[in-house]
């Protein structure tokens, strides 16, 4: 931390309880807050202000977090932190073995009430709760959200289930944003329909931006391999936006190089370009390095096709926004509607409503499964702590479900691998969403499909062992998850028809299929891929 520490010192407003600053009004910057651009440090008088950031180990450690994701945090903690005290801002920076609580604690008695703009992860607002309560911590509104529990309450005035559309179709039209007066701009609120295009290599995909790390990069970087040597995933500081004028060229090159293109080829998958044309900033804004209204106001303001801009606007106002107040209205998932779900060792909720209790394989991890399109995503993830939603939702969700493995599980290992995952965001995508865990609560129907969708949608099964209309034992696994969930799924009528072919099914397809489940199950749950003649 010498450098940085240096770097910090050097502006003369680095403050140490030998040398404080209590004429300061101080404020707590949570890890995912990082913005001067939000709250008091956006209002008030900055020469009167002081803030305080803390590194905590406990945190980076309560999980084996991407080697990357640590990186994305520290660095970018770091960088604030003198930002801050570029524009006159105090700052305490501390570095703690612990968690945030006890650290914080100590200080407000040194400084006196810190406020706080309330924290989005749960786990951060429970651990800060008793200092909260006896108001040495000051909660003030988190600004950073663009919409209301009223708004979230209102498209479902009589609770559960929720609905994404409904939602979003009341976020329109509060802000008129893409509204002709009454009435969406283009017909329809949602032009999902135009956002399903395969890719076929035209247009050409851009090439990621690069980054030269400074010397406070470089040295998180190497404190992330000799603390935190244990941690999975590649650690690339030339990828890595450390800082807020990092975050702004990132968010240039996104809207100059991916936006026309994003909304035609939303949900394809290649081999030929992890990216494609998704924006590649959600993680600058679950930490608030782009701000959620920034990003929305710049993309209206573009001179592109509406699906691209419609399918961006939904992203941030409607789906990022209904997730966080799913997660605000379940506790965490802790209470579906009026039921208590039970949560495991670590305090985390295991709901499971398909009641999958197969355990992770090695695949997720650092062994091939046999299923190139599972291999493709997962060492895409581990290469860069990403990969965009729709591989997360119908390569590694679609499998987790047809393999009934364990909701927590891979809801913990999204969490772990993927730089924008904080708990309000993972658990409703993939314990809601990906897992269909929760029921209907917020999602319809589970997510799942054959090797068909995959065919179409992308060119992973191109040099497979497997061939997608003959021997993928995926088609066979959605088949036999369908056969296994059918009475779970008995009154969900948009499984309908899907039902209604299983029903059509002879009973040798159906035993067939079970054994491919069997067989794939195990094979996987050995560290084994799965070859054809495996399913001969």
């Amino acid at each position: 931390m010498r450098t940085f520490r240096g770097a910090l010192n050097d502006t003369g407003l680095a403050t140490t309880k030998s040398r404080p600053l209590k004429s300061r009004r101080w404020i707590y910057v949570p890890y995912d807050q990082l913005t001067l651009a939000l709250g008091p440090l956006a209002r008030e008088d900055r020469e009167e202000l002081g803030v305080v950031l803390v590194e905590s180990v406990a945190k980076a450690k309560r999980r084996p977090y991407h080697k990357q994701k640590l990186a994305l945090v520290l660095a970018n903690m770091r960088h604030f932190a003198v930002e801050c005290a570029a524009k006159g801002i105090a700052v305490r920076y501390e570095a703690t073995a612990g968690g945030y609580a006890d650290v914080l604690a100590a200080l407000t008695k040194e400084l006196g009430t810190i406020r706080v703009m309330e924290p989005a992860e749960r786990e951060l607002r429970e651990e800060l709760a008793p200092l909260f309560e006896s108001g040495a911590l000051e909660c003030i509104e988190h600004e950073g959200w663009l919409t209301t529990a009223e708004q979230f309450e209102r498209a479902a005035p009589n609770g559960p289930p929720w609905r994404m559309d409904r939602f979003y179709k009341i976020v329109r039209n509060d802000t008129g944003i893409l509204m002709d007066d009454d009435k969406p701009v283009g017909g329809k609120y949602s032009h999902d329909a135009d956002n399903r295009n395969p890719w076929k290599g035209k247009p050409a995909a851009p090439d990621l931006p690069s980054f030269r790390p400074d010397a406070i990069t470089k040295e998180v970087g190497a404190l992330v391999e000799e603390k935190f040597a244990d941690h999975p995933g590649k650690l690339d500081l030339s990828s890595l936006p450390a800082n807020h004028r990092d975050a702004l060229r990132m968010w240039r090159w996104a809207r100059e190089s991916c936006m026309e293109h994003f909304g035609p080829y939303e949900d394809a998958m290649s081999t030929a370009s992890r990216n494609l044309f998704h924006t590649r900033v959600s993680h600058l804004i679950n930490v608030h390095r782009l701000l959620p209204k920034q990003v929305v106001d710049d993309v209206l303001a573009l001179d592109i096709p509406l699906a691209s801009k419609e399918g961006f606007v939904r992203q941030v106002i409607g789906w990022r926004e209904f997730v966080r107040h799913v997660h605000v209205a379940t506790d965490g998932f802790r209470s579906l509607d009026g039921r208590t779900v039970p949560v495991n060792g670590a305090g985390d909720a295991t709901p499971s409503f398909l009641r999958g209790r197969t355990e992770l394989p090695a695949a997720f991890w650092d062994t091939k499964s046999g299923l190139r399109c599972l291999d493709t995503v997962v060492e895409s993830v581990w290469d860069e702590a990403y990969s965009h939603h729709i591989t997360r939702l119908m390569i590694l969700s679609n499998l987790g479900t047809l393999l009934d493995l364990t909701p927590r599980a891979l809801t913990d290992w999204f969490w772990v691998a993927y730089h924008d995952a904080y708990d309000w965001v993972v658990e409703p995508n993939v314990l809601g969403m990906g897992l269909f865990a929760a029921g209907d609560i917020m999602t319809t129907k589970p997510y799942v499909s054959g090797a068909a969708y995959i065919d179409r949608m992308s060119d992973y099964c191109g040099e497979c062992t497997f061939h997608p209309k003959k021997n993928c034992p995926i088609t066979r696994l959605y088949w036999a998850f369908l056969a296994r969930k059918e009475k779970l799924l008995s009154g969900n009528h948009r499984v309908g028809q899907a039902m209604a072919s299983l029903r059509k099914r002879s009973a040798e397809k159906k035993k067939e299929d079970a054994r491919v489940f069997e067989t794939v199950r195990a094979r996987l749950a050995k560290g084994e891929p799965v070859t054809p003649e495996d399913l001969d």
